[in-house]
């Protein structure tokens, strides 16, 4: 085993969801976007394979070539960790924003300052403090 990465499936969405959150965080990159093309197996334009970074980790993506019966679940999440209590509620107020609170934004037993939501995408982040 050489690494161990994130892998997001999207349904038509990744490159939108790539460009947001490089928008959303900062030290975030898109590092490779490879489009399907004309009569290849996905529909052309959408993401056959996206990879982007966040604060140097490694997220890979693309957009399903299948409707698939599931999207995105809360029970697996990406956890961010900020050092600066400004960034953390920039990067909350962005990612819930058209998106879902799971935890507000709050004073929890485990860290004085986090925040759980779903962005408009599905994708679930923990973010603390």
């Amino acid at each position: 085993m050489t690494t161990v990465q994130p892998f997001l499936m999207f349904s038509g969405q990744a490159e939108e969801a790539m460009r947001f959150y490089v928008d959303t965080f900062d030290q975030a990159e898109i590092n490779e976007l490879h489009k399907y093309g004309m009569g290849q197996s996905g529909k052309e334009g959408t993401v056959q394979q996206g990879v982007f970074s966040i604060h140097g980790q490694t997220i890979l993506c693309m957009d399903s070539t299948l409707d698939q019966p599931f999207t995105f679940t809360p029970s697996f999440s990406l956890f961010i960790t900020c050092d600066q209590e400004s960034e953390l509620n920039r990067v909350f107020d962005s990612l819930s924003e058209g998106g879902e609170i799971l935890m507000p934004m709050d004073h929890y037993p485990f860290s004085k300052k986090f925040g759980w939501v779903n962005d408009r995408f599905g994708v679930s982040w923990q973010l603390s403090l």
